[in-house]
């Protein structure tokens, strides 16, 4: 039998061709990533101590800044806790600072509770267009190393990453981790709450094409546009001749124009960015998480995005279309 049998019938899509026009400040951007000074910053060495504590209790050694600098160190380099204690102590070593260095017990228990800057509104005011999507993330433990050591077949068992994107900025504005069990629509609401300013456009796959996920962008956006491709068993709903609603003009315009079209028309063609996100996610940060609970999980994640929103403040590629 032939590999596709409605190959010569098939709609072919030629792969676009781009050429990046600020190379030197890309490049630029690329060798700062794996500089010690980004991450290493002058105001986390003069916030290195923590403040006095006026509550009953033991006194903090490391404020948060601290602890968050060595778990983005960590989170960069890809270290364990362990190296991560020896980068920190080499780094303020060579500074010659008479600063202590968080041993990785330190590091593994403030991470239970270490609270991470979240993303913060645009500078300009204008609403952003959010485009969502979700990947699984294995996690590391001990049926990873016995089926690396004996080969044995285990169910692995793995977490979902759900990411809110800025297309305009390409920062990362809303991130969750939850249990592989959880839908993608259930988690929108949670993605939404995450965001301070005015969304315009909400951008998801097929895979969000509920009622949930239409109501929980209009109970907190309502003047936002909904762009999520019906799926191809998709009907109109009662009222789509005198009330239509977003899902029910999505569907008039495929089933007059085509879903290529409509694609192009709605602005769908974006969430392709949402995928190169991940994508970037688990090349720079890796496809699995490092600690052993959901608490220190969720502080990994964080502190992963906020890494690589930092990277994308240094420098991001802009590309103009060739061919």
């Amino acid at each position: 039998m032939p590999f596709k049998l409605n190959q010569d019938r098939r709609h072919h899509i030629t792969r676009q061709k781009h050429r990046v026009i600020n190379s030197a400040a890309y490049d630029a951007a690329l060798r700062q990533r794996g500089s010690l000074t980004v991450w290493f910053t002058a105001e986390a060495i003069e916030g290195w101590r923590a403040a006095p504590r006026t509550t009953p209790g033991g006194q903090p050694w490391y404020s948060p800044l601290a602890i968050m600098t060595a778990l983005t160190l960590r989170a960069v380099f890809r270290l364990a806790l362990r190296q991560t204690e020896g980068l920190i102590g080499s780094i303020i070593g060579l500074l010659g600072l008479a600063l202590a260095v968080p041993d990785h017990s330190t590091l593994s228990r403030r991470a239970k509770t270490l609270e991470v800057p979240r993303p913060q509104p645009r500078s300009d005011g204008e609403s952003i267009h959010l485009l969502v999507d979700s990947t699984g993330l294995r996690l590391c433990g001990a049926g990873e190393w016995l089926l690396e050591k004996h080969g044995t077949k285990t169910r692995r068992s793995w977490r979902k990453l759900h990411i809110g994107l800025d297309a305009g900025s390409g920062q990362i504005v809303a991130a969750s981790l939850t249990a592989k069990e959880i839908d993608d629509g259930a988690e929108v609401g949670p993605l939404l709450d995450q965001i301070t300013g005015a969304v315009a456009s909400f951008t998801g796959d097929g895979g969000y094409d509920q009622d949930r996920v239409y109501a929980s962008v209009a109970e907190r956006h309502p003047e936002a546009t909904v762009v999520v491709p019906p799926r191809s068993t998709a009907v109109p709903s009662e009222t789509a001749e005198t009330q239509p609603t977003q899902r029910d003009r999505h569907l008039r315009h495929i089933a007059e124009h085509g879903r290529m079209a409509w694609q192009k028309t709605s602005g769908y063609t974006t969430r392709a960015r949402a995928e190169a996100a991940i994508g970037r996610f688990k090349q720079v940060i890796g496809d699995g998480l490092r600690s052993r609970t959901d608490e220190r999980r969720e502080t990994e994640v964080d502190i992963a995005v906020h890494a690589l929103n930092r990277m994308s403040e240094l420098g991001r590629p802009n590309y103009v279309r060739t061919a």
